[in-house]
């Protein structure tokens, strides 16, 4: 698949079904009718996410995903996606969730605010939320 890269910042984990994981996200894209061109998805630690957030974002808090467009064009995406394998780890049991399904509702996420969708208001939480579980009961494996 074009452009979707994963990358490890101070955790180390292996990441199953890259493959299978990448196809996913690149029709997820197609189905809202932009193309991935440079996608980066960097797994990292609460501490390193904390303080990317408060340096580009001013937000002294833990986060489990910032996201950053780098796209010009709005139908070709390009991106960085910074996740904390921590925070994911975490919310998985606090909400009772297979890991692989928070990891993989964190990566859709941060993958639908480069197509446009917000989460700052309820009715945006809302449809972000119905999105993100369009696409986790798309998965094939």
């Amino acid at each position: 698949m074009p452009g979707i890269q994963f990358f490890q910042d101070h955790i180390s984990f292996r990441f199953p079904h890259i493959s299978k994981t990448k196809t996913w996200l690149h029709e997820a894209a197609l189905s809202r009718k932009s193309t991935i061109s440079d996608l980066n998805y960097i797994f990292t630690d609460d501490q390193h996410l904390q303080v990317l957030n408060c340096r580009f974002l001013k937000h002294d808090e833990l986060t489990d995903i910032l996201t950053f467009d780098r796209s010009e064009n709005p139908n070709l995406i390009e991106g960085d996606i910074y996740i904390s394998y921590e925070r994911v780890r975490e919310n998985a049991k606090t909400y009772r969730q297979p890991l692989r399904d928070e990891l993989h509702r964190v990566m859709i996420h941060g993958l639908l605010h480069l197509l446009g969708l917000g989460d700052g208001s309820p009715a945006e939480k809302e449809q972000m939320r119905k999105l993100e579980n369009h696409y986790l009961a798309l998965r094939s494996w």
